[in-house]
C-alpha cells in the first residue's frame, strides 16, 4: 500500500426519514439494479440505480451491513451518496413477516400500468 493518497471516502445513506449511515469508508458493496457494484476511494464519477439487497460498508471504525431497497447511488469526488427508499439492519428483518408481505404483494391483481409497477416494486 502506498503511503500517499487517501484510501478512504465519505459514505452517506439517506432514506426519506433520516440519514442512516454517515461515515468514512474504505470499501462499499452495493446492490445495483443489474448486479453488485464495489466502490473504492478514487473511483470515477458514477450514478447507478439501486436494486434490493445487501449493502456492505467497510470502515476503519468497523463494518456494517444493511438491507436497502431501491433508489440511486452517486459517487462524486470522494463522496458516495445512496438515496434509498428503505435501509434496515439485518437484525430488524423477520422471515415470517417478509414471507407474508411477499404473498400479499404477489396476490395483487393490477388493473393498469401504475398498479402493475406498484405490484412489481412490492414483490421486489
Amino acid at each position: 500500500m502506498a503511503a500517499s493518497g487517501s484510501r478512504t471516502f465519505h459514505c452517506q445513506v439517506v432514506t426519506p426519514e433520516k440519514v442512516v449511515v454517515d461515515k468514512t469508508a474504505s470499501f462499499v458493496a452495493l446492490p445495483a439494479f443489474d448486479g453488485e457494484l464495489g466502490v473504492l476511494a478514487g473511483r470515477a464519477p458514477l450514478i447507478a440505480r439501486l436494486g434490493s439487497g445487501e449493502l456492505r460498508v467497510e470502515s476503519p471504525d468497523g463494518d456494517e451491513t444493511w438491507f436497502v431497497s431501491g433508489g440511486f447511488a452517486q459517487m462524486s469526488g470522494e463522496n458516495l451518496t445512496l438515496l434509498t427508499e428503505e435501509a434496515r439492519l439485518p437484525s430488524t428483518l423477520d422471515r415470517a413477516t417478509a414471507q407474508a408481505e411477499l404473498a400479499q404483494a404477489q396476490s395483487r391483481r393490477p388493473t393498469d400500468e401504475a398498479a402493475f409497477v406498484a405490484k412489481e416494486r412490492a414483490v421486489e
